[in-house]
């Protein structure tokens, strides 16, 4: 008899293992899969080797499966706008990317072919004339975070068009998957000076990560130089809070990068609304 009791506990203990294991699995809105495309081509001016040449990389994920169709071509839309172009929006991830990489090379060869002609022609240094001429762009689509109810989707660009650097940018996509909408600050708090007291935590952490106590020894480090320290739209959810990045010249010069900054859930407790994506994450 205790041998059955046994064997019934342990089968017990089976199916509700499974049965969480299905929960589990099912927790994810969408039940999304995902592929990319990747594109890494080269083209010369006036199509010959010997002269200046573009380079273009992509590499771009996009959403093949769900549960919800609907959700893939909402998704889809949003990151082909994110990476390439609106125009291309309703189009497919293969197509989009093709015509993308044909007019970036026409373009680069309408546009400079008559004025490298024009520069051959009338400088006397041919030598340094190719730097001015060979120009790349970099762009990369990403799923960084996909868990529940939310997916944040990662854009990043790299672009030379001659100069003395490249111009190079980061952004991110907050997508609350059962509304199937674009999550934006105002969606996430209650109070209406929620943006005042998300700058100061945004001045404290910052004077925190460089060990400075006032916002002019901050500002002597260069922030706040080029642009006003406050909550941006270009932030991404995690776990940890909310991280609010800026990119190059946003409050900062080149030389200082790419900044970001992130505010834990704990010290925003007052401020925070009641989504339904904020609850799940600080679960």
């Amino acid at each position: 008899m205790k041998q059955q009791y046994v064997t019934l506990l342990a089968l017990l203990l089976s199916a509700s293992g499974i049965l969480f294991s299905c929960d589990d699995k099912k927790t994810n809105v969408g039940e999304l899969q995902f592929d990319s495309i990747s594109v890494n081509q080269t083209e010369h001016l006036f199509g010959d080797t010997a002269r200046p040449a573009c380079n273009l990389t992509i590499q771009f994920t996009y959403p093949v499966h769900s549960t919800d169709t609907a959700l893939i071509s909402m998704l889809s839309s949003q990151f082909v706008t994110a990476c390439f172009d609106g125009k291309y929006a309703g189009q497919q991830p293969q197509e989009v990317v093709r015509e993308y990489a044909k007019e970036y090379v026409n373009s680069y060869r309408t546009d400079l072919e008559p004025m490298y002609l024009e520069d051959m022609k009338n400088n006397s240094d041919k030598s340094m004339i190719g730097g001015w001429y060979s120009y790349f762009k970099h762009i990369q689509g990403q799923v960084q975070y996909y868990q529940g109810n939310l997916l944040v989707y990662k854009t990043y660009y790299d672009e030379y068009t001659g100069g003395a650097h490249s111009m190079y940018a980061t952004h991110f996509l907050n997508i609350d998957l059962e509304s199937k909408s674009v999550l934006h600050l105002n969606d996430l708090f209650d109070v209406p000076d929620y943006q005042e007291i998300l700058t100061d935590l945004i001045w404290n952490q910052l004077m925190a990560i460089h060990n400075v106590t006032t916002h002019e020894a901050l500002e002597d480090l260069g922030y706040g130089v080029t642009g006003e320290i406050a909550p941006v739209e270009n932030f991404y959810l995690s776990p940890d809070g909310i991280t609010f990045y800026y990119n190059v010249y946003d409050i900062a010069p080149y030389s200082n990068g790419p900044v970001s900054v992130t505010i834990p859930f704990s010290m925003m407790e007052r401020i925070l609304g009641t989504h339904a994506v904020l609850k799940a994450l600080k679960a």
